[in-house]
């Protein structure tokens, strides 16, 4: 099968298209998924970079966490997936721990069954692959930080791909008394449109130095310290880029499919959308500049490859 991999560490040009990489055997407790389509994150060119050498898996390494795609073969133990279900899912269970070798910016990926739920019948595979890692890493952020109806919380980066599913999550699942986002100006539009009450400009305001302070304070960019100060008495601040002192706490997230069938529901009635990058999605042949964009940190939503071969 074609495939993106890399044989060392190191920036964009150490990823190379190959054509002759063996399809993945699965094991029983995995389905075999034709990728249609996959999306890139931060993690993926960290991670290639070398920031987790240490408890990666060997190389080579293909990229590639989330995915959307067709069941073509199920492992002699999965009960709730068959040949032909459309799915989606972040292929990943701990993120840094030992990531799988064989990613999803390959035409074929093996997963377990329980990473993976169905599409969400109105959503096209474009925006499915969008979805995993960004909004469960946003679920289990607020779910850990004990976020309720009648809170308030601020996000910082709303825009990004987490970001933006923050927003959205807080304000309509779990009902928010008030949402408030940091972007740069010409972002800022977007985050009202996803249910933040304040949008500020970073650019022209430090969030950390107005007299709103947020029960939960969200820092989806690494500003830990800054974030901290949003903070009220009683609230918490959460990261996902790196340690934080307290009242904040870290999290890696813990990739589980039935979080995606919990939230299905809301997908599908057009409560929570997806954003995806205007210059998405990059064809498979484009990975290697697909990255270097999002590594320009200039991407809005999510930066989605489609189609694959």
């Amino acid at each position: 099968m074609k495939a993106w991999k890399y044989d060392e560490y190191g920036s964009v040009d150490v990823l190379k298209l190959a054509t002759d990489v063996a399809v993945p055997e699965i094991k029983d407790d995995q389905v075999l998924v034709k990728v249609v389509a996959a999306a890139l994150n931060p993690v993926d060119y960290k991670r290639r970079l070398g920031y987790f050498k240490a408890i990666d898996s060997p190389l080579p390494i293909i990229p590639g966490f989330d995915v959307a795609g067709v069941v073509v073969k199920v492992g002699s133990q999965v009960k709730g997936l068959k040949e032909g279900d459309e799915v989606y899912g972040d292929i990943n269970d701990k993120g840094l721990d030992g990531p799988t070798q064989f990613g999803t910016l390959a035409e074929y990926t093996a997963v377990e069954e329980r990473l993976l739920a169905l599409k969400p019948k109105n959503l096209d595979f474009i925006q499915a692959a969008a979805l995993p890692l960004a909004i469960e890493t946003a679920y289990e952020g607020l779910e850990r930080a004990k976020f309720s109806e009648g809170k308030t919380i601020l996000v910082l980066n709303g825009a990004g791909g987490v970001g933006s599913f923050i927003i959205q999550l807080a304000k309509h699942v779990y009902g928010a008394s008030k949402v408030a986002a940091t972007s740069s100006t010409g972002k800022l539009e977007l985050l009202k449109s996803l249910g933040a009450d304040v949008a500020i400009d970073y650019t022209k305001e430090n969030f950390e130095d107005l007299p709103d302070k947020y029960d939960v304070v969200y820092d989806a960019i690494g500003q830990p310290e800054k974030a901290l100060k949003a903070v009220n008495e009683t609230g918490v601040a959460v990261s996902i880029t790196g340690p934080i002192s307290p009242p904040g706490f870290s999290f890696l997230l813990t990739s589980d499919g039935s979080i995606l069938t919990k939230l299905n529901p809301y997908l599908e009635s057009g409560k929570i959308k997806v954003i995806i990058d205007p210059k998405s999605p990059f064809p498979f042949d484009k990975v290697n500049e697909a990255y270097a964009y999002l590594e320009s940190h200039r991407a809005t939503g999510k930066v989605v490859i489609y189609p694959i071969p």
